[in-house]
C-alpha cells in the first residue's frame, strides 16, 4: 500500500499543504510538464474550481485527466493508451 505524504504547494501567495500518494503526485508532475505549467500553477488552477479539499480535488484532476485521454484515445480508434511514466507497468 502506498502511503499518503504530505507537501508543501504555495496557492495565491500563500503556503498550504496537499496530501496524496506518490503515484498521484507524479501523475500530477507528469500533467504540469505536459501542460507546461508549473507545478503550484496547476494545483492553484485546481484549487479555483474544487469544490471539495484540496487533496480530493488533486486526486480527481488526476482521474479527470486520464479519462479524457483515453476518450481521446477511443474517438481516434486505438484501444490502448500508455501509461504516465510514474505509474507502475
Amino acid at each position: 500500500m502506498t502511503a499518503i505524504r504530505k507537501r508543501s504547494v504555495r496557492i495565491a501567495g500563500h503556503r498550504t499543504s496537499v496530501s496524496v500518494e506518490d503515484e498521484f503526485w507524479e501523475s500530477l508532475k507528469d500533467i504540469a510538464k505536459r501542460d507546461a505549467l508549473s507545478l503550484d500553477s496547476l494545483i492553484a488552477r485546481i484549487d479555483e474550481g474544487r469544490s471539495t479539499n484540496l487533496s480530493s480535488a488533486v486526486r480527481l484532476h488526476v482521474l479527470r485527466d486520464l479519462r479524457n485521454r483515453l476518450e481521446n484515445r477511443a474517438e481516434r480508434g486505438s484501444d490502448t493508451i500508455a501509461a504516465p511514466a510514474s505509474l507502475p507497468q
